[in-house]
C-alpha cells in the first residue's frame, strides 16, 4: 500500500471543536493537526495523509477517510459513526477506549494496532490487515471479518460474538477466552480440521 501524493499542507492548525459536516478535502498532508472534540455529518477526505494528529472525543457520523495515511494519531474515546475509511492505513496510533459503529473498513491497515479498550461493532473488515493486532478484552462483534489477516492477533478474551471468522486459522491467532457463540464455536473447530458430532 503506498501512501497518497498530497498537493497541499496544512500544518499545526487547531481545529478543536470545529463542525467538519460536508467539507471535502483532497490530497491534504495534515501534520500535528489538533481535531479535538470535533464533530461533523459527511464530511470527506480523500488520500490525505494525517501526521501526529490528534482526533481525541471527535465524532464523525456518515463520514469518509478514503485511502488516507493516518501516523502517531491518537484516536483517544474517539467516534466513528457508520463511517466509510476503504483502504486507509494506520500506522502507531493509539485508540484507547476508541468506538466504532457500523460503517466501511475494508482493506484498511491495522497492523500492531492495540485495541484492547477499543470496540468495533457491526463493521465491514474484509480483507482488512489486521496482523498482530492485540485486541485482548477488546470487542469486535459482528463484524464482517472475510478475508481479513489476522495472523499473530491477538484475541485474548476478546468479544467476538456474530463476527464472521470462516477465515481465521486458530493455529495462527491467540483465542484464549475469547468471547464466541455456539455457531463460531463449530466454525473454529472445522477450522481446525476437527470432525464434530453429537451424539
Amino acid at each position: 500500500m503506498t501512501q497518497p501524493t498530497t498537493t497541499t499542507t496544512v500544518r499545526g492548525e487547531d481545529w478543536y471543536a470545529r463542525d467538519l459536516s460536508g467539507q471535502e478535502f483532497r490530497n491534504v498532508e495534515f501534520v500535528d493537526l489538533d481535531l479535538t472534540e470535533a464533530y461533523g455529518t459527511g464530511a470527506v477526505f480523500e488520500e490525505c495523509v494525517f501526521r501526529g494528529a490528534k482526533l481525541n472525543a471527535s465524532v464523525h457520523t456518515d463520514a469518509a477517510f478514503i485511502s488516507c495515511t493516518f501516523t502517531r494519531c491518537t484516536f483517544f474515546d474517539v467516534r466513528f459513526e457508520r463511517c466509510k475509511l476503504i483502504g486507509s492505513r494506520f500506522e502507531d496510533c493509539t485508540w484507547d477506549i476508541a468506538k466504532v459503529e457500523g460503517g466501511n473498513w475494508s482493506f484498511v491497515a491495522l497492523t500492531k494496532a492495540d485495541l484492547h479498550s477499543a470496540s468495533f461493532t457491526g463493521v465491514r473488515l474484509r480483507e482488512a490487515d489486521l496482523t498482530g493486532v492485540r485486541a485482548a478484552g477488546g470487542t469486535l462483534r459482528d463484524c464482517d471479518l472475510a478475508g481479513a489477516w489476522l495472523d499473530r492477533a491477538d484475541l485474548t478474551g476478546c468479544d467476538l460474538r456474530g463476527s464472521d471468522l470462516t477465515g481465521i486459522d486458530p493455529a495462527a491467532v491467540t483465542l484464549d477466552r475469547a468471547i464466541i457463540t455456539l455457531p463460531q464455536a463449530v466454525t473454529i473447530v472445522e477450522a481446525m480440521g476437527l470432525d464434530l458430532r453429537v451424539d
